[in-house]
């Protein structure tokens, strides 16, 4: 018999990661040919054409490891902002960071702090440390810089913030970002989420300024923008010290071959990046109109995404009845809000076929 008292408390009290349904299990599920995936928060332009290209060309070197140390991808991460190279760390999709910094730094007896609802992975890596976790409620569905701060104590070791809010797409200025993060004790770590930056029309933070405090740890992602969910690869921005000691315990080979190779054709392809946020702000905008005359009342967002609220069904509800329109909407009953759903902004024929959904589900068809 599996000794389960090995496994200490505060593991065996965490739930696993509940990840958006994917269209192949709602097409089975259904029996439905055509199935519209707005849930995960992916580019909806799909794939970069010349990252196929690349990862194409480097298909016949599987059979070989990759670059351990990913130099020529962090080399081009930092030419391309402005930063040395040995502030970069690269990794597994930048969810690997907040695992492999949680464990670096957290432990029993110390504490982290973070909004809720936010990112799910922080208050899961965070507890899995065995450390505490004080968590602040958003105010407005947006971050409450003041009350984060004053929830840090003199035990505090990492405070999460991510900019904008997932899941309310909610955007904190770069002006009190920076403020936050020069408050902070010496002995506090700011990790900066900026999954979703890219497609935030507001300035954002100085991160220049951020890193010369040396306690700022800076989250990039190649899964949103760049279109590469599927092959796991992120960065971040830190002091270069700490990024000595994460390298150090980091998995080797985190980041595959063919990540690297994606990534790096990723960065050097600025068109596809635009035509992505273009695309983006114009669903957005098509979104923000639309939305509340099919019934469901939305809120401001800097994210590729909208959270709404969907009237007297429970989010669960109405997520449950746009699947079975062939529609995945990512229902907010694990962070909280019942009656939320979080829809990722698609393409023109998506978007409408997600109105045509959810005004039949609501009544106003």
């Amino acid at each position: 018999m599996f000794p389960s008292d090995i496994i200490p408390p505060y593991i065996n009290a965490l739930s696993p990661y509940e990840p958006g349904k994917r269209v192949e299990d709602v097409a089975k599920e259904l029996g439905l040919s055509k199935v519209i995936k707005l849930a995960s928060n992916e580019n909806c332009l799909g794939p970069n054409p010349k990252v196929l290209e690349a990862l194409k060309k480097a298909l016949p070197g599987i059979h070989r490891y990759g670059d351990a140390a990913s130099v020529e991808l962090k080399a081009r991460i930092a030419s391309k902002l402005g930063v040395s190279e040995d502030s970069v760390v690269c990794a597994n999709g930048s969810s690997e960071f907040i695992l492999v910094l949680s464990h670096a730094v957290l432990g029993p007896g110390l504490s982290a702090v973070m909004s809720t609802p936010s990112f799910s992975l922080y208050h899961q890596n965070a507890a899995a440390s065995g450390a505490e976790v004080r968590e602040v409620k958003l105010r407005d569905y947006a971050h409450d810089p003041q009350a984060l701060r004053a929830a840090v104590t003199d035990n505090t070791r990492l405070l999460f913030l991510d900019n904008p809010v997932n899941p309310t797409g909610a955007w904190l200025d770069a002006g009190k970002v920076c403020e936050l993060a020069e408050s902070l004790p010496e002995r506090c770590l700011f990790l900066l989420d900026e999954a979703y930056v890219e497609y935030a029309r507001e300035k954002a933070p100085d991160y220049i300024r951020l890193l010369a405090t040396g306690k700022v740890v800076i989250l990039r992602t190649f899964s949103k923008l760049y279109g590469m969910a599927g092959l796991r690869a992120g960065y971040a921005l830190m002091d270069p010290q700490l990024a000595l000691a994460l390298n150090k315990i980091r998995q080797p080979f985190n980041i595959s071959l063919l990540a690297q190779v994606g990534a790096m054709a990723a960065l050097e392809d600025d068109d596809f990046a635009k035509r992505t946020k273009d695309a983006t702000w114009e669903g957005l905008d098509f979104l923000l109109s639309e939305l509340p005359k099919a019934g469901l009342a939305t809120h401001p967002t800097q994210a590729n995404f909208v959270m709404a609220r969907t009237g007297d069904l429970p989010g669960s509800e109405f997520a449950s009845k746009l699947f079975r329109e062939g529609v995945i909407v990512r229902a907010l009953g694990s962070y909280g809000l019942h009656d939320m759903v979080r829809i990722t902004v698609g393409l023109r024929d998506e978007n409408l076929s997600l109105l045509s959904a959810a005004r039949k589900v609501l009544g106003k068809a």
